[in-house]
């Protein structure tokens, strides 16, 4: 068996050595911009719906925590009381079992905005409700606000 070896002269070497054209990156570059123009908007849909969740997850640990307190100190924190009587003991009670929260303070929404706690509420002893992504009242979206009525509401 023989074995034949060609030789190239010095321009063939060289050409073929010499990696990528401009246009091929071009191309390579234009095809990446595509595919993420197609899947960047839905990712970031995703990141938005999922804050959305979490969001209600925390408004529902909040209602637990809530009736936890409710049924220590029997009644619910004042509106002037707020969330933080979940974290620290309210001057004016006497039986108080809390934290009632595992991270011993109150945490913000998803968007780094502070939980908006009323009571009484309109349609229950309290309501929870954290203003979506811009900090607003009402708006649309992911900057919709998200209360304890629509968490509930959205549970199977």
């Amino acid at each position: 068996m023989k074995l034949h070896v060609v030789t190239r002269g010095r321009h063939a070497l060289r050409r073929a050595e010499a990696g990528f054209t401009l246009v091929e990156m071009l191309v390579v570059i234009a095809i990446i911009g595509l595919i993420m123009g197609l899947v960047g908007p839905r990712v970031l849909n995703y990141l938005g719906e999922s804050k959305v969740k979490a969001a209600k997850l925390q408004i529902e640990s909040f209602a637990s925590s809530l009736d936890l307190f409710y049924l220590d100190v029997g009644r619910y924190p004042t509106g002037s009381e707020g969330l933080t009587a979940l974290a620290q003991r309210p001057g004016n009670t006497t039986i108080w079992n809390g934290p009632y929260l595992k991270t011993g303070s109150v945490p913000s929404d998803p968007w780094g905005h502070i939980y908006v706690y009323r009571a009484p509420a309109e349609r229950g002893p309290y309501e929870i409700v954290s203003l979506g992504s811009d900090g607003q009242e009402g708006g649309t979206g992911t900057a919709a606000d998200i209360s304890n009525d629509s968490a509930a509401a959205s549970r199977p």
